[in-house]
């Protein structure tokens, strides 16, 4: 895992659901394959409706047309972030788009459980509505290790809630990689 992420925020509300990180129509992609996994990247959050990203400036752009990877690397969300169906390809969109880590007041259990799962990105909570204090395009940094979140731009930082049982997990890049590092599959 890395130690520290460095990027731009993209800001996101509340109730941000799996269709809208990658709506239905791309799923026809197979993400093991890696000429299709990078589209993903090129479709998430593109049906994001306007009021809910760049809060409070309006609607920000997550990438320019035709580009797979976004300028942003750290996704700063509400509540629920992930709701709706179960889909595994959310948190794999985030990924191939170059997100590292997303922070949120709160998940919806089973993206949480994907992100984690598959060593995706690192999902972070924060006790603090960040997504009202936090702008898109803010250059932040995140200590991983401490759980602490610094907002270069305007120099604010806060205290994120520790990973806890899952850090090991996410160390070791996912839940398959995890348990061959502790011996449950052979190598």
């Amino acid at each position: 895992m890395q130690t520290t992420i460095t990027g731009k925020a993209y800001v996101l509300g509340d109730n941000v659901d799996t269709d809208q990180i990658i709506p239905a129509q791309y799923l026809t992609y197979n993400p093991s394959l890696p000429e299709e996994y990078k589209m993903f990247g090129k479709y998430a959050l593109s049906s994001v409706p306007p009021a809910q990203s760049g809060l409070p400036k309006g609607h920000v752009p997550f990438h320019t047309k035709d580009e797979f990877l976004s300028d942003y690397q750290i996704i700063i969300g509400g509540k629920n972030f992930g709701c709706g169906s179960s889909r595994e390809h959310a948190p794999i969109a985030l990924d191939a788009a170059g997100i590292k880590c997303v922070v949120a007041e709160f998940y919806a259990r089973i993206f949480f459980r994907n992100s984690v799962n598959g060593g995706y990105v690192i999902p972070f909570e924060t006790p603090d509505r960040l997504c009202e204090q936090i702008c898109t395009g803010d250059e932040l940094n995140l200590d991983v290790a401490a759980g602490l979140l610094t907002n270069v731009t305007t120099g604010e930082k806060w205290k994120l809630k520790p990973l806890g049982e899952v850090t090991p997990i996410i160390d070791a890049g996912g839940i398959f990689s995890y348990a061959k590092k502790v011996g449950m599959l052979k190598q």
